[in-house]
């Protein structure tokens, strides 16, 4: 199957083609990485990141902690007019090495969801930062440099271009991802739902297995989520990431929400980083996906 689509809502197309998936690759399978070094993020290492900037736990132990990034990718020695200017964190999702994000309870994935929560609401009171970027890098191939499963917060001076073009693009006198949301739960790309909650695998695609999930209700950012919101936004991510630990692969998440005096309808987007993009994702300017959303969707269900 080889079909041209373009984004319900964004002006950006793939090409859906199923058939890329049976080329024959001469490649060895990756090894799976080990720890060379030291567990920087684990219990009782502490000391060895930057100062604590919050945590979750009880007794003297955490379950999760966030400290600033070493390496930050802005820091608050740049200005705002070049939009150098910001603050780079790291939540440390769990004490132990061995258990990564998809590994954990449903009561963690609510408890890192209002870490994200509190973290966005502290940084944003910086009057220098525009927009809160929460985002996770899983796997070699999703980015990360750091075995120890964990997520980044990036305060940044200026609101990222996609994030613009998204409350652009998806509000136009009413919310234009309610109306799809509404079309898609009646779809084949139907993957998960429950009482306040919905994820999709968008029509257009880009990425094999690429996952969206959505507040059914229009909910702008996290201050508007109820404890109940929390608790189903939870439970489908980690059944989300509990079916790509299936197939091991590694992935991103981020999360988007409605920047100050914008509209956006708040969602996290998931993308599994299976398929690698090459000369013609990079020459085109468009994405092959060799996974159709209605396939990956029947995956997500089975």
């Amino acid at each position: 199957m080889s079909e041209y689509r373009k984004d319900q809502i964004l002006n950006r197309w793939v090409l859906i083609n199923t058939n890329r998936a049976k080329r024959p690759h001469q490649f060895k399978a990756v090894i799976k990485p080990v720890l060379k070094g030291i567990d920087f993020f684990a219990a009782g290492n502490e000391h060895l990141t930057p100062p604590e900037i919050y945590r979750v736990g009880k007794g003297g132990k955490w379950d999760i902690r966030v400290f600033p990034n070493k390496f930050p990718v802005v820091d608050n020695k740049g200005t705002a007019k070049n939009y150098s200017y910001g603050t780079h964190e790291v939540v440390a999702e769990d004490p132990k090495l061995e258990n990564q994000l998809w590994d954990l309870s449903l009561a963690r994935f609510v408890n890192l969801l209002k870490v994200y929560r509190t973290r966005i609401n502290d940084i944003s009171k910086n009057k220098k930062i525009k927009y809160v970027l929460v985002f996770k890098n899983h796997g070699e191939k999703g980015g990360t440099s750091i075995l120890h499963s964990h997520t980044q917060i990036v305060g940044m001076g200026r609101v990222p271009e996609l994030v613009l073009d998204e409350s652009k693009k998806g509000f136009k006198k009413k919310c234009l991802y309610c109306d799809m949301i509404k079309k898609e739960k009646r779809s084949k790309r139907l993957c998960f739902e429950n009482k306040t909650m919905v994820a999709i695998a968008p029509y257009a695609s880009r990425f094999n297995y690429e996952t969206w999930i959505f507040p059914k209700k229009h909910i702008q950012n996290m201050n508007e989520m109820s404890e109940d919101n929390i608790r189903d936004m939870a439970e489908i991510l980690r059944k989300v990431l509990r079916k790509l630990r299936r197939m091991d692969i590694p992935y991103n998440f981020y999360l988007h929400y409605a920047p100050v005096g914008k509209k956006l309808h708040m969602h996290i987007e998931v993308v599994p980083r299976k398929a690698t993009w090459a000369g013609f994702e990079h020459g085109s300017g468009m994405i092959i996906n060799s996974v159709s959303p209605e396939l990956a969707a029947e995956y997500y269900r089975s």
